[in-house]
């Protein structure tokens, strides 16, 4: 008679799958994206021609990591930087001013103690097209930063009223993106009386919603706000200059085009949202996706993504991986992907959370284009260890039995005497738990008893 102790009793009898297979119940082809309007050019094209709208700022961005790169701490570059940074790149000082604003804006630089270093945007400037044209999205969104409205620097008569008004100044803001759709939507030339009665009837919209007095009739500052909208918009690439021939229309740029278009379409993916949970907390949207596909989930996070700035989506999303829901810190880091390289830096500083450290290598290993199999092999065997425990949680708290025995399959140790004692010192807060709810759905008694002696052998802290 053979012994029952699981001495040497093999975790697996199929090969090892890899562990982000247990990260993931299912996968499914993502859906088909949306095709922009004929006549648009490709994303290389496109990306070709936001290169050249940003090739002062790149130019930059260079410079200034591997110069001195000093800004002051509050970004803005001193006069002796300003004059070295002119004579390098042989422009005016007025232009190194424009790129520094721009490659800021862009994403190409980001200040670190008052330096200047070249971002994670500018790295992949020369082979990601995709990188490259975020990057003019972000410079694009930024219009009225990258070319603020200076009421002093024009004619005192006309601009007086504006400065006097600076809330004017946030409804044209606010009202800028519905005239730049009408613009996409007219596919030409648009006259710029057309644009100044829409425009005069957005902020009144504005204003009645607000409960606002209307904008004085007698000297309206709307003509004037409206010019310096279409000459920032016209500055970052998004209108073409004005024709001689035509001077009284205006007309969006193939890449202008593009990005409304893209706008639009977030639009879209945010009002049929499948769930309906666009305007709930990540935690409720995230509970609601542990009922859905893969694919279905995905269309989820977009919904609930388009509908929120991205910088405090990221950090509820984070700040919910962070809880005591080992399947919501998946699914997090799943809304995550979605992002994609927005989310890049605020993953990159909780690198070092013990909770989130082996979701964040992954993602990250994954967002620099590792093969989701391989990047396994950049966490420590703690690490993996620890991010076993933590999907076994999920399943155990969320799943059926088998899928938890199943579960066994992914782990790194080779036997269950291997994984026992890995595991029992590995610290995870849900350590007893696990092996508890392992004990309970394994069909082996003897392997069953050995989780059940290492569970108590954890609670007690013998382990």
């Amino acid at each position: 008679m053979t012994s029952r102790i699981p001495r040497d009793t093999p975790l697996r009898i199929v090969p090892r799958r890899p562990l982000t297979a247990a990260r993931r119940t299912a996968t499914t082809r993502r859906p088909r994206p949306p095709r922009p309007p004929e006549g648009t050019p490709s994303v290389p094209e496109l990306a070709r021609l936001a290169r050249a709208e940003l090739a002062d700022a790149v130019r930059l961005a260079r410079w200034a990591g591997t110069g001195p790169g000093i800004a002051g701490p509050n970004g803005i570059l001193d006069g002796a930087t300003l004059k070295e940074a002119a004579g390098e790149l042989d422009l005016t000082a007025g232009q190194i001013r424009a790129a520094w604003d721009r490659a800021r804006l862009a994403g190409l630089i980001e200040l670190h103690g008052g330096a200047a270093r070249p971002g994670w945007r500018l790295r992949a400037w020369d082979n990601d097209d995709t990188a490259v044209l975020r990057g003019w999205v972000a410079l694009f969104d930024a219009w009225s930063l990258a070319h603020p409205f200076l009421p002093d620097g024009g004619a005192a008569d006309t601009l007086e009223p504006v400065g006097s008004d600076p809330a004017l100044v946030a409804e044209v803001i606010e009202a800028a993106p519905q005239l730049l759709s009408f613009l996409h939507l007219s596919n030409g030339p648009v006259p710029i009386d057309t644009l100044l009665d829409l425009l005069r009837q957005r902020v009144a919209e504005l204003r009645s919603e607000r409960h606002e007095p209307p904008t004085d009739g007698a000297h309206d500052p709307l003509p004037t706000l409206l010019e310096w909208t279409l000459e920032a918009a016209t500055q970052v690439g998004a209108l073409r200059p004005r024709d001689p021939r035509r001077p009284d229309e205006v007309t969006l740029t193939e890449l202008g085009s593009w990005a409304v278009w893209v706008k639009l379409e977030q639009i879209c993916v945010a009002a049929q949202g499948p769930a309906g949970h666009m305007e709930q907390s990540a935690e409720t949207m995230l509970r609601a996706c542990a009922r859905l596909s893969p694919g279905t989930a995905r269309a989820e996070y977009r919904a609930w993504l388009a509908a929120r700035p991205v910088a405090p989506a990221v950090a509820e999303l984070l700040d919910t991986a962070r809880g005591d829901d080992a399947l919501l810190r998946g699914l997090a880091f799943e809304a995550l992907r979605v992002v994609g390289d927005p989310a890049e830096a605020a993953v990159r500083a909780v690198v070092d959370e013990l909770v989130l450290r082996p979701y964040a290598v992954l993602w990250i290993a994954e967002l620099d284009g590792s093969d989701p199999d391989d990047a396994t092999g950049l966490l420590t065997r703690e690490e993996a260890t620890w991010l076993w425990v933590d999907t076994a949680a999920a399943v155990a708290d969320h799943g059926e039995g088998h899928l938890l025995v199943s579960h066994l399959e992914t782990a790194v140790q080779g036997s269950v005497p291997g994984l026992l004692d890995e595991v029992r010192t590995v610290g995870h807060p849900r350590t007893v738990q696990v092996l508890v709810a392992l004990a309970a759905a394994h069909p082996d008694p003897a392997v069953a008893k050995a989780m059940r002696r290492a569970a108590f052998q954890v609670h007690t802290g013998e382990a």
